[in-house]
């Protein structure tokens, strides 16, 4: 039986808990911030990687590889020695773009109330400088 009413809302694929499985890789929402912010959506793979301190290779790989099998980019090959691959926003990839900001710009707004979490053992972000346990 579907439910129905508010429980929809709660349903494991509905649009909240999408968006939410989207970002739940933090490289996503930042290769999409970053692309439109800093290279009007789009760029070649090395000045993503520089643009993007502290993300692999590998990583940025990977994380290019899911955002363009869901559409958010598209990647083009020049046919040059060796091959230049840029990687450019999508219209899809435009409209996220806009909820990231969002995220971004209140990330921004609100450091003061981001400084009052508390520490999570995951966190790279240390208040004793001190370097996150391996």
């Amino acid at each position: 039986m579907q439910a129905t009413g508010p429980d929809q809302d709660w349903r494991e694929d509905c649009a909240p808990r999408r968006v939410m499985e989207l970002f739940s890789t933090k490289w996503t929402s930042m290769i999409l911030h970053t692309l439109q912010a800093r290279h009007a959506g789009a760029a070649r793979t090395g000045v993503l990687q520089r643009s993007l301190p502290g993300i692999s290779k590998k990583m940025l790989v990977q994380t290019l590889r899911e955002m363009e099998a869901s559409g958010l980019l598209t990647r083009h090959v020049e046919r040059v020695v060796p091959p230049a691959v840029e990687y450019r926003l999508t219209p899809l990839g435009h409209r996220f773009v806009g909820l990231v900001d969002l995220v971004y710009g209140w990330g921004r707004d609100n450091a003061d109330a981001l400084d009052q979490l508390q520490e999570r053992a995951t966190s790279r972000r240390r208040g004793d400088g001190a370097d996150p346990a391996p």
